[in-house]
C-alpha cells in the first residue's frame, strides 16, 4: 500500500485529466472532477457495495447518450477516491497508472459507455499494445 500527500494525488489526477485525448476533452462540458478519500456511506449504499468492496471512481450525472438534446442539466460529477487507489498501488508509477485508468473509465461513463463496452475497449487496447511489442 502506498500513501501520497493530497497535493501529489491532486497532481496525478490533473495529469490523468490532461492526458484525455483532445477530441474527448473538448466535449467534457459541465463536469466537475472531485477528489475524496473514500466513497460516502450514501454512495456505497446506492451502489450496493459491501464493506470489502473498493471503489476507485464514480461518475454521477446524465450520460451524453441519454440527454436527448437537453442542455440545462445539473453539472456531472466524477469523483476519484484516494484511499482505495493508494491501497492497491505498490509504487508511484503504479498509482499514476491506476488513476489514469480510473479517470478514463469514469469519462467513458460520461460518454454513455457501460462496463461491458469499457472492458471490450480495454481488452482491444491491451491486445494492440502486445501485438506491437509494447
Amino acid at each position: 500500500m502506498l500513501k501520497v500527500s493530497s497535493k501529489t494525488f491532486l497532481a496525478l489526477v490533473g495529469e490523468a485529466i490532461n492526458a484525455i485525448p483532445t477530441l474527448y476533452q473538448k466535449h467534457l462540458q459541465n463536469v466537475a472532477f472531485i477528489i475524496e478519500d473514500n466513497p460516502s456511506q450514501e454512495q456505497r449504499q446506492r451502489l450496493r457495495l459491501n464493506d470489502g468492496s473498493l471503489l476507485f471512481g464514480l461518475y454521477e450525472g446524465v450520460p451524453l447518450t441519454e440527454r436527448g438534446g437537453r442542455t440545462k442539466l445539473l453539472p456531472d460529477k466524477i469523483t476519484i477516491f484516494k484511499k482505495p487507489l493508494e491501497r492497491v498501488s505498490q509504487s508511484l508509477p503504479d498509482l499514476r497508472d491506476q488513476i489514469a485508468h480510473t479517470v478514463w473509465h469514469e469519462v467513458a461513463h460520461y460518454y454513455g459507455l457501460g462496463h461491458k463496452r469499457i472492458y471490450e475497449l480495454e481488452q482491444k487496447a491491451s491486445e494492440n499494445l502486445q501485438k506491437h511489442g509494447r
